[in-house]
């Protein structure tokens, strides 16, 4: 169970190269390092316009007091877009792109909404209530075992000093 990761990493390494290996054979190693820079560089422009344009979206509906619930999903999307896009290869920019697609962000959004329950002070959006109480309260912490640790120090010292 715990190689499972590692097997993953290592599958994810072989299609990589393979893409890789297949694509300098038809295009060049030159043209095929540009593509894989270039992808990349794409991608990442692209995610940054979408993350502005999502983190306008859910300001928008925290402002009207409604759930930005599709909005968080659609941000977590695009963190794992710019991740895969930033990874050098075509496999992974391939999967990068397909997390930007919108078709894609609102299937992920459907199947991970009934999982999310997003609760804000003025209200909960009519997901479940929280369960317990909130108290408010101020607190003073005081560091017994400090107090204990400094006091033998200080008559060491004044121990060393008298002899």
């Amino acid at each position: 169970m715990r190689w499972i990761p590692l097997l993953l990493l290592f599958l994810l390494a072989y299609i990589e190269i393979t893409l890789f290996i297949k694509v300098a054979a038809v295009v060049g190693v030159a043209t095929t390092l540009l593509l894989v820079v270039f992808t990349s560089c794409v991608g990442v422009s692209l995610v940054k316009n979408q993350g502005m344009k999502t983190f306008m979206q859910l300001q928008q509906k925290l402002a009207v007091g409604e759930s930005p619930a599709a909005e968080m999903v659609k941000s977590v999307s695009l963190v794992i877009a710019g991740f895969l896009l930033l990874v050098p290869g075509f496999f992974t920019d391939f999967l990068g792109l397909l997390l930007l697609l919108p078709p894609v962000q609102k299937r992920l959004t459907l199947k991970l909404m009934p999982h999310l329950n997003i609760v804000r002070s003025g209200g909960n959006w009519g997901h479940s209530a929280p369960t317990g109480n909130t108290f408010d309260g101020e607190f003073q912490r005081t560091d017994e075992t400090q107090e204990r640790l400094v006091s033998p120090k200080k008559d060491d010292d004044t121990e060393h000093r008298d002899r």
